[in-house]
């Protein structure tokens, strides 16, 4: 198989492990999670926590596995083999969202009391970025956090925040001056226990069911000054650091869930028979099949690339933009050809090629939207 032209003999048992717990303590709970709209973060987080899944990378010194992005990438797509898009989501905002800019930046105190946490499954991450008024253009966020003394004073609002109604702390983007220009932001920790901090409304979404999702709400929230993460005006900078590893995580995701999706339709046509023939046997559909191993292919093998170029230290900015941009329309095409080929079928929320069609619409949106990455990709060329 494939994995074995790259992965160590450690990220196979790393990939062994996780496809393990999958199976036995993920997939079994799937529909009651996707029915309650909440997956029991802290009870799942903690049993992956004590297996080491929640710090593939970070440093042993506080929790970490030590091992490299090819280990991380083996996580990765095993936790893609989840029977819904929701918990994979919301475990990866935990290990390649929320925590590292923490563990890139952070003083020992935060990764003592946050970063080690986390990776032990003893707290819940959340990435806090997104505004009503600031999506894709992170530029154009207000909240605020004003220096007063050995505190910042913390007002305003995120939304679209996942795991945003369990978060034990928030890593969280503000403005912390009134100037132009990209030094006018800071990165925060953000603990969800201190006054001021309310969750606003949990959100109801198309997809991604099982995973919560929040808006929230900051009012003259105290926040010690020991929380800003790095230097105070490094904010933007980092966070756009921390989207390199957010975006990443998408593409082992999407070329192992359109493998699962397209091989579940082929074995659903195979049996489907219309006017005397099984489907499969229309010439259109195996064609169109086709393609899609072919672009599930060529975005794997872009995958490993760039974990060849992380490993040597290169920007891969221009190459994770790209992958993420193929990922999303790749998944739009498959879960929506999978869709067609069922049919009526399709339709029913008990199939799963229902979920899967509403799930994987979030990758052309979440972590910058198409269109974002198209921007990046322009200038990022040299153009």
């Amino acid at each position: 198989m494939a994995k074995d032209l790259y992965f160590s003999k450690e990220a196979n048992m790393v990939r062994n492990a996780v496809r393990d717990f999958v199976n036995k303590e993920i997939n079994p709970h799937v529909d009651e999670w996707e029915e309650q709209g909440m997956i029991p973060l802290h009870d799942l987080f903690k049993k992956m926590g004590d297996l080491g899944f929640l710090g593939i990378r970070y440093d042993p010194k506080y929790g970490g596995q030590g091992m490299d992005y090819w280990a991380e990438t083996a996580f990765i797509e095993e936790l893609a083999r989840t029977d819904c898009g929701g918990v994979p989501m919301a475990i990866v905002v935990q290990t390649n969202m929320a925590t590292p800019a923490i563990d890139e930046f952070g003083s020992e105190y935060l990764k003592e009391n946050y970063l080690q946490p986390a990776i032990t499954g003893e707290m819940v991450a959340a990435i806090a970025v997104t505004e009503p008024g600031a999506g894709s253009d992170v530029a154009a966020i207000t909240t605020f956090a004003k220096k007063e003394g050995d505190h910042y004073i913390l007002n305003g609002s995120k939304t679209f925040i996942t795991n945003g109604t369990q978060a034990d702390f928030l890593t969280l983007l503000a403005r912390t001056s009134d100037d132009p220009g990209y030094h006018s932001f800071s990165l925060f920790v953000v603990p969800t226990n201190l006054p001021g901090f309310e969750v606003s409304k949990k959100l109801d979404k198309m997809g991604m069911r099982s995973s919560d999702t929040a808006e929230l709400f900051f009012d003259d929230m105290k926040i010690p000054a020991k929380n800003l993460i790095g230097e105070e005006g490094a904010g933007f900078i980092q966070q756009m650091m921390q989207f390199q590893h957010e975006r990443f995580a998408v593409l082992p995701m999407t070329y192992i869930s359109a493998e699962n999706f397209i091989n579940k339709t082929v074995e659903y046509i195979k049996g489907r028979v219309v006017f005397g023939k099984p489907l499969i046997k229309k010439q259109v559909l195996r064609h169109r099949i086709s393609e899609w191993l072919a672009e599930t292919e060529a975005l794997r093998q872009l995958t490993y690339h760039i974990i060849r170029m992380k490993e040597n230290n290169r920007d891969v900015t221009k190459e994770i933009s790209m992958g993420k941009l193929l990922g999303g329309n790749l998944m739009s095409k498959v879960t929506d050809g999978c869709l067609q080929m069922h049919g009526g079928m399709g339709l029913m929320n008990e199939m799963w090629i229902s979920r899967a069609y509403r799930d994987t619409r979030l990758m052309s949106i979440g972590g910058g939207a198409n269109e974002v990455m198209c921007e990046i990709i322009f200038k990022t060329a040299g153009y």
